[in-house]
């Protein structure tokens, strides 16, 4: 993992196997005091190991919809499940009031009108069911004048809520309403009870809202939908197919629409409502063996919402069980807890689910707490007269009392053998975008779904071939290639494919770099002037005035200071590299210099302005303290008291918390003497 790289404390360690099992590294974010006022850690299950997973009843499974054929008009059934355009309500067959926007009808128009009206929609629907077209009898339907103008606008709301096919106009006074033509074209494409609710679900506008067609298997049929709406209503709403399962769990697609963002007036409306608020869930995400972005892919999926609507403090273990808040943005609670039990056989169970005001960021958690356990103790070689338990003892000690080297852990890089994440960070600082492209779609050597994908689309370039072959929860990699189909695998075009990704995605690769030569800085400062405090070193100040700017908290120690050892080696830092950070004024500093040129970054601004990225930097110390670590020993035999116990039957249980971005792997490089 870090090989060749500084120890603290001398004493001689001890071997073991890490990560055996998922269950055996357990890591629970600690929520900052503004996150959590219910405690201190994130919630976790409660009882007999169980997760408790808050979900609503289960729903009846939707009923399957087949398609064999080309788009055209689709049978009408009353039963079939509408779509769900998450207005509070159950969608009604058009033409079928409910009895509230009856009543406003009568109360609006009188009867004798409201009655006309009826009829006219009646007829309207009768020629439908006869094969006519939308409009093609009767014609229009005056309902008289109505002079007052809110008045008018409260008959629009109600005529067209209990008949979404109905379209009403004004002219001068007069109000008249006529077929809508746009309800009849979709009528010819889905059942009349989507229909019916797609157009309730436009006319009501509810922000944050989504209509959701049933599932369909035929893509050419899908894609007739997409170019309707998009064609008729593109300004207004944005379209994305995504996957659903049914009642037989056999996956299946699924067209979900949403109102676009900058459709919203940020105006305060004239009906008195309040400026735009986001609609944010928080819950607590249990995920095992899956890295924190490809459970987001799988979540994303599910609800049809974007990975980019998603927020979260830091990137947690893949081969382990974690437990971490997030937000998801645009999703209600009551529609995160319906997929909760699709998810649990991806290895992700959700809870704790409930409204939130905003999201959160990156960074923003207390740290992490984490139990862990070592299993096949054995003596290091050199080592193996020695009594391992007193081994074990003096490592904890050593490691509470002076802390670690703050190293950054082999998560940051990435699991990738042959190609690892800070190779393409570097390819992106120097704007090489077709390098890191490549870098990107590096294979490992092995035979599965993801990796030949990955290997024909670098033999190729066929961007549209690998974007097929790709399974659906591989997110960043099908947004780079839909971008790369459009574009082109050249420079323009892979630009435009690593800014079709998410920011947060964009910018971990460059941090996966400045994260590379940080570890490479500390081992170098470690190895001229060990823990002595130097001249020429950085310092951080404890200073809490937020008015105070990052750099001028960060002190260079003098001369005289380092002669009177004013600062410890615990309040030493080194920068990340970046364009608003200075430099040690010592060897430490000219070694940064060396090693930026050496990556052909000597004059690099660390700002990428073709993908939006600003690299400010910032300071990390050089050192690290554990808290609360407490360890026992168990054996699956008699005489663990003994001083010669059966080694490869004794496990070691750890347990301890961290500040944020510090690496429970690295803490027990340090306790254990070994790389992992």
């Amino acid at each position: 993992m870090l090989p060749s790289f500084s120890y603290v404390t001398p004493h001689a360690g001890f071997r073991g196997a890490i990560k055996t099992s998922p269950g055996d590294f357990v890591v629970t974010e600690l929520e900052a005091p503004a996150q959590s006022p219910r405690g201190r850690r994130a919630e976790r299950p409660q009882g007999g190991g169980e997760a408790l997973l808050e979900r609503s009843s289960p729903s009846p499974p939707h009923l399957k919809r087949l398609r064999a054929g080309p788009a055209g008009p689709s049978q009408r059934d009353p039963s079939g499940a509408g779509g769900d355009c998450g207005l509070g309500r159950d969608s009604q067959r058009g033409g079928e009031p409910g009895p509230a926007a009856g009543r406003a009808l009568e109360a609006l128009l009188g009867t004798a009108r409201a009655a006309l009206l009826r009829g006219f929609a009646r007829g309207l629907r009768d020629a439908w069911d006869a094969g006519g077209a939308a409009g093609s009898s009767p014609g229009e339907l005056s309902l008289g004048p109505v002079p007052d103008k809110s008045r008018r606008a409260e008959v629009h709301r109600a005529v067209r809520q209990e008949f979404p096919f109905l379209l009403t106009a004004t002219t001068g006074s007069e109000m008249v309403v006529k077929a809508n033509a746009d309800y009849g074209e979709l009528h010819r494409l889905v059942t009349e009870r989507e229909t019916s609710g797609f157009f309730r679900f436009l006319d009501a506008k509810l922000e944050n809202s989504t209509f959701s067609f049933e599932p369909d298997a035929n893509k050419e049929h899908r894609k007739a939908v997409h170019h309707f709406i998009n064609r008729k209503f593109g300004k207004l709403v944005e379209t994305k197919s995504f996957t659903v399962t049914d009642g037989s769990e056999q996956a299946n697609m699924s067209i979900m629409v949403r109102f676009r963002e900058k459709s919203w007036s940020r105006k305060r409306p004239a009906g008195g409502f309040q400026e735009k608020q986001d609609l944010y869930t928080a819950f607590t995400l249990q995920k095992e063996n899956l890295e924190t972005l490809e459970a987001i892919g799988f979540l994303a999926a599910e609800l049809g919402v974007l990975p980019s609507d998603f927020s979260y403090t830091g990137i947690k273990d893949k081969k382990a069980i974690t437990y971490q808040p997030m937000v998801v943005k645009k999703v209600t609670p009551e529609r995160l807890k319906e997929i909760g039990s699709k998810m649990e056989n991806k290895g992700m169970r959700i809870y704790n689910i409930h409204s939130a005001c905003q999201h959160l960021r990156l960074g923003q958690l207390k740290g992490n707490h984490f139990d862990i356990v070592v299993r096949d103790l054995k003596n290091h070689s050199h080592d193996s007269s020695a009594d391992l338990k007193e081994r074990i003892s003096e490592a904890m000690e050593n490691v509470e009392t002076k802390g670690f080297v703050n190293y950054y852990g082999p998560q940051r890089f990435g699991q990738g053998q042959n190609v690892q994440t800070d190779q393409i960070g570097l390819a992106l600082l120097n704007e090489k975008m077709v390098k890191a492209v490549k870098l990107f779609f590096t294979p490992e050597d092995t035979d599965d779904p993801v990796n030949n994908a990955k290997r024909y689309f670098l033999q190729t370039e066929d961007a549209k071939g690998a974007l097929v072959m790709l399974p659906e929860f591989k997110v960043r990699e099908k947004m780079l290639l839909r971008a790369l189909n459009r574009y082109g695998v050249n420079h323009e075009g892979c630009t435009k494919g690593w800014l079709s990704i998410p920011h947060s995605m964009r910018i971990f690769y460059v941090h996966a770099y400045c994260s590379k030569i940080w570890n490479e800085a500390a081992s170098y400062r470690l190895n001229i002037y060990g823990s002595k405090v130097v001249e020429g070193d950085l310092v951080f100040s404890e200073e809490k005035d937020e008015s105070v700017s990052l750099n001028d908290k960060v002190h260079v120690v003098t001369a005289s200071e380092e002669s009177v050892n004013k600062y410890s080696i615990n309040q030493v830092v080194l920068p990340m590299v970046g364009h608003s950070i200075k430099y040690p004024t010592n060897k430490v500093g000219q070694w940064y210099h060396e090693r930026l040129s050496k990556d052909e970054l000597q004059m690099c601004k660390f700002r990428v302005s073709p993908l939006q990225l600003n690299i400010p930097g910032c300071y990390r110390p050089i050192l690290k303290n554990v808290q609360n670590l407490s360890y026992f020993l168990e054996s699956s035999e008699e005489g663990i008291e003994d001083n010669h116990m059966n080694e490869s039957k004794v496990s070691l249980h750890i347990s301890f918390d961290l500040d944020p971005s510090c690496y429970a792997t690295v803490c027990l490089r340090e306790i254990m003497k070994c790389d992992f």
